[in-house]
């Protein structure tokens, strides 16, 4: 791998259409009370949505990870010359940073295990390039443990992870058309290995008209992060303009998936990826891309709420997948054929400067 890591852009394949400084400590001292049901349904508009506090501190451009330990929360960036972790306090502010001597190739999620282990997904591949990608495990007790895995069936850009109460990570990949994949590892992972993935699931999204994100409406239907809350009992994947909620039992990751989640459209942000639970469960907390950034608290709809969701929004392989004559309409009518060679021809050329010059 290369030193140097620039700015990220949209992650996705449109173009083809400073030392231990206590994390162990932070999150041992978080330990999640009993949560009780989410409290009332989040308005259709995202306008229950509240701003926590905005990050505004030059290392983090590009929070693509998040999660909520209770008195502080954890951030790391899209991209980066090191593996970083930042804790910040309830004000927004950089108050520590773990970071690992190891150039990661493009981290885009990050999640905690029930011991502390702080997870981050290398796993971004915008132009299809990778033969592998990665899990880094920060563990509580100072090592740190590099797990490389590779698809079976291909490569793949992916930007969220689920890590289930039981240790088990989930990858769920990001797709133009909303026809996301699941993924688990075959085989036990393996410090310094590699471990195959397999397809265990699909998740289909489809259009919801909540507007943000860089790339018009195909930023509904792309997945940009993942969460599991803390107590275990619901799960959690957003796109740029929405989040999708699942109950989950166990660790059965692949169970929820299968049933109807809750949709929750978030406030308009540039290029929101990252999600995380609160550390009570009851509130989802987002945040994207760029400087400065809000950390907004959303609540979670109540307890078989749609939260103005149409049915059939996202589910098992049954969701409608839209295509891309869907991507391209503007109210009842589709664009012209000449705006859309335009817009094209915009969006290649500004993604091109911005991708990673990785090999």
């Amino acid at each position: 791998m290369q030193a140097g890591s620039p700015r990220s852009a949209i992650r996705g394949r449109l173009l083809a259409a400073g030392g231990v400084l206590g994390v162990a400590v932070v999150l041992g001292s978080a330990a999640p009370a009993a949560a009780e049901e989410p409290g009332s349904a989040a308005a259709p508009t995202g306008a229950a949505a509240v701003t926590r506090c905005s990050i505004t501190a030059p290392p983090l451009p590009e929070i693509s990870g998040l999660v909520d330990v209770g008195d502080r929360m954890l951030a790391m960036n899209d991209g980066g010359d090191q593996v970083a972790v930042y804790s910040l306090d309830a004000g927004c502010q950089v108050v520590d940073v773990h970071t690992v001597p190891v150039d990661p190739y493009d981290p885009e999620d990050m999640a905690v295990g029930s011991d502390g282990t702080v997870w981050l997904a290398d796993t971004g591949d915008n132009t299809g390039s990778r033969s592998t990608v990665a899990l880094h495990a920060l563990h509580p007790d100072g090592p740190v443990s590099l797990f490389r895995l590779r698809y079976s069936d291909g490569t793949h850009d992916t930007e969220a992870l689920l890590l289930a109460p039981d240790g088990t990570p989930y990858l769920v990949t990001k797709e133009v058309l909303g026809a996301s994949r699941v993924y688990r590892p075959a085989a036990p992972l393996v410090d310094g290995g590699t471990v195959s993935l397999v397809k265990v699931a699909g998740v289909n999204f489809s259009l919801t008209g909540t507007p943000g994100g860089p790339v018009g409406r195909a930023g509904q239907l792309m997945v940009t992060g993942g969460a599991v809350a803390r107590d275990g009992r619901h799960l959690a994947l957003r796109t740029y303009t929405d989040a999708y909620v699942w109950a989950l039992t166990g660790s059965d990751v692949l169970g929820a998936l299968a049933t109807d989640p809750v949709r929750i459209p978030l406030p308009d942000s540039p290029q929101g990826e990252a999600i995380s639970f609160t550390a009570d469960g009851r509130q989802l907390v987002v945040a994207s891309e760029g400087l400065p950034s809000a950390l907004t608290v959303v609540p979670l709809p109540a307890a078989g709420s749609k939260g103005g969701a149409p049915e059939g929004t996202a589910s098992g392989p049954t969701g409608a997948v839209p295509s891309l004559t869907d991507l391209t309409k503007s109210g009842p009518s589709l664009i012209t054929t000449g705006l859309i060679a335009a817009a094209v021809a915009t969006v290649i050329v500004w993604l091109g400067a911005k991708l990673r010059r990785r090999p």
